[in-house]
């Protein structure tokens, strides 16, 4: 079934295949195995035009790319990760292949960096981080880097730590082969690596399996055990009422961060690797933070052109301006964070994925270019926005609007970062020219806005 699947699926997306060839000026030079799907100029434009489709207003790129590769965002494909019947909890390791998951984030790291290998991939990633933050060469051991994953749906209610729910959080298999390729290719050492969200618990299972074995000394830092540093206050670019919300020490002492989302719906819209960040701050009060802090009225107000916190974590020094790596978490989604995950709701129409799991991941230094291209799949989604109509409300890239405009955003606001200085530029955001062919501005020669590279 895996091998017609495939064959399916190379047939009915061919017009996307035939122009991700690469190109664009770019001399990459990228491993047979991992060969990525760029577009040549030339190709491009032999192309069929085919409509826009999209559910979101069609315009154009705003923003600068960002990145090694500026604005690109590399999708792995891979049907054979995912093998679930979906009989049984969804999170259990048996239904996921953690040899094609591994090879699926070293290519994506790989393809990211421009490069053959993800060891030349990681450096070059963190080259460009560094550059960005005015700092000087790579990844030097004994560097911290901070893991933000997203455990919104463990635990919700309780301090149940079993992850015994049929709700999305971290992929387990996903988390434990990042770790992987940090350590043995990025050259990480176990002890310096910590994951954390410190709004949920982290289910036990997870945590033994990501810290035994290569990956002893990994450190998970949750609700129960995760310490605000007081000298770290965040402070929003808006007024409003709400409780002082303090960065936790584990994201303050990083040198780096990596923020691991899920591409899935949410009650509000669309959760991606924004709204991640709702686990990376603390509260003075019992309160998870986000209430705390009053935070969730901006997401509920369906509104274009108003103030995004979204935004102001994006270009916090030490969360957005610390972060080498985003990642979603795409090989089953959920239609929303409060859904329970079944093989019936989880299971997408569009290509190249008819009716089968999503079986992805997504990659970009661009913290727009990301969401944009994460918001694309799950806006135009019939699985998802069928049984989420909020995911369907085109008022939910309010916040990428105001993060591609961030020098004159819609809404007036001067976003800075956290330490009183104006961000210019967080990222470019635009859509796609449609569902069919899923290309973006550099896959269709231009020298702005994002380019989605598809991996094999």
């Amino acid at each position: 079934m895996k091998v017609i699947r495939k064959i399916e699926s190379f047939l009915l997306t061919t017009a996307l295949f035939l122009c991700l060839m690469t190109g664009c000026g770019m001399k990459d030079t990228q491993s047979t195995e991992a060969k990525a799907k760029q577009p040549s100029s030339s190709s491009a434009a032999k192309l069929q035009p085919l409509p826009y489709d999209g559910n979101y207003p069609q315009h154009k790129a705003y923003g600068t790319g960002i990145g090694a590769k500026p604005g690109r965002v590399v999708w792995s494909h891979n049907p054979d990760s995912v093998e679930w019947d979906g009989s049984g909890y969804w999170w259990e390791t048996k239904h996921f292949d953690k040899k094609v998951i591994l090879k699926m984030v070293n290519d994506s790291i790989a393809s990211l960096g421009g490069k053959d290998t993800a060891k030349e991939g990681w450096n070059a990633l963190f080259l460009a981080n560094n550059k960005a933050r005015c700092r000087n060469g790579s990844y030097a051991k004994g560097e911290k880097i901070a893991v933000k994953a997203n455990i919104n749906g463990s635990a919700v209610f309780d301090d149940d730590t079993s992850g015994k729910t049929q709700m999305s959080y971290t992929n387990p298999v996903l988390l434990k082969a990042l770790l992987v390729s940090l350590v043995k290719e990025g050259g990480v050492n176990p002890s310096d690596l910590v994951v954390y969200d410190v709004s949920r618990l982290f289910p036990d299972y997870m945590v033994k399996m990501c810290t035994s074995g290569r990956l002893r000394g990994v450190q998970f830092v949750g609700r129960s055990n995760g310490v605000a540093d007081k000298s770290a206050p965040i402070h929003w670019s808006h007024k409003f009422s709400g409780k002082i919300n303090y960065l936790p020490a584990c994201v303050t002492k990083a040198d780096y961060i990596i923020n691991l989302a899920n591409l899935k719906g949410h009650s509000y819209g669309i959760t991606l690797c924004g709204k991640n960040h709702f686990g990376s701050f603390i509260n003075g009060n019992t309160m998870r933070p986000p209430e705390g802090a009053n935070l969730h009225q901006w997401l509920t107000k369906s509104e274009m052109g108003i103030y995004s916190p979204l935004v102001d974590l994006m270009a916090n020094a030490d969360l957005g301006g610390k972060t080498v790596l985003y990642m979603l978490d795409a090989l089953i989604c959920a239609p929303s964070e409060g859904a329970s995950i079944t093989a019936k709701n989880s299971k997408w129409r569009q290509a190249p994925f008819h009716r089968d799991y999503t079986s992805s991941i997504f990659v970009s230094q661009d913290p727009v270019a990301i969401d944009s291209v994460g918001a694309d799949f799950l806006n135009n989604e019939p699985t998802v926005t069928r049984n989420n109509g909020s995911a369907a409300d085109i008022t939910n890239e309010n916040y990428l609007h105001e993060a591609g405009l961030v020098s004159n955003a819609p809404s007036g606001t001067v976003y800075t970062d956290g330490n009183g200085h104006a961000v210019s530029n967080l990222g470019v955001h635009e859509h796609w020219n449609n569902s069919k062919q899923k290309l973006y501005s550099r896959n269709l020669g231009k020298k702005e806005g994002i380019e989605l590279v598809q991996i094999k």
